[in-house]
Formats: C-alpha cells, structure tokens, sequence
C-alpha cells in the first residue's frame, strides 16, 4: 500500500512539473533613419505570413508603439515576461539589438 502511494505522488509530481512550460520571445530593436527612436517588433516565434501585420496590439486592436527598449521591456515585464539575455548584431552599419525573455505558462 505505502508503494502504491508513493507511486502516485511521484505521478502527480511529474504530471504537475510537465504543465509548466517555459516559453521564448526575442524583442528586437533597429534605429530609424535620420530618428532617435528605434523600431521594436516582438517575435514569439510565430509563422509571418508576408502581408500580414505583425505589430502588438492592444485589447481594442490599436497598434502599441514604444517609446524606447526599456519601454518594451517594461511592457512585457508587465505582461508576465522576465528578462533572459540580450546581444547586438550589426547589419550593414546599423546595430540591430535583441533581447531574450522568458514566460512560465501552464
């Protein structure tokens, strides 16, 4: 009897650990031409279909724009995202930044 209790808690734990899942977004900034703001998109690893708008929107569907990345990184930290890494890549001359973040989900 006490194996087959035991037996069942360690199904519920792995059961329980397996549902939590941890899932990615990579935020990446671009500056704008003759601008000192920067562009920011947010991929979620999602398929982008070519004509498809890809922007965050809002409850109401309007478009979300940012001030700056720490804007962004406020927005998602709000949203349930925490901050994993970040790196910067150069194309062209312009620095195109991106940040990592992560999300537990259930």
């Amino acid at each position: 009897m006490k194996k087959l209790i035991i037996l069942i808690f360690i199904i519920i734990g792995f059961d329980a650990y397996s549902q939590n899942k941890e899932v990615y977004a990579m935020i990446i900034a671009k500056s704008r031409p003759l601008s000192h703001k920067v562009a920011i998109s947010v991929d979620f690893g999602e398929e982008k279909k070519y004509f498809s708008d890809a922007r965050l929107k809002d409850e109401d569907g309007k478009v979300i724009k940012f001030n700056s990345i720490v804007d962004a990184l406020n927005f998602m930290s709000e949203q349930g995202w925490v901050f994993v890494d970040s790196y910067v890549m150069t194309v062209g001359n312009q620095n195109v930044y991106h940040y990592l973040l992560k999300r537990q989900t259930m």
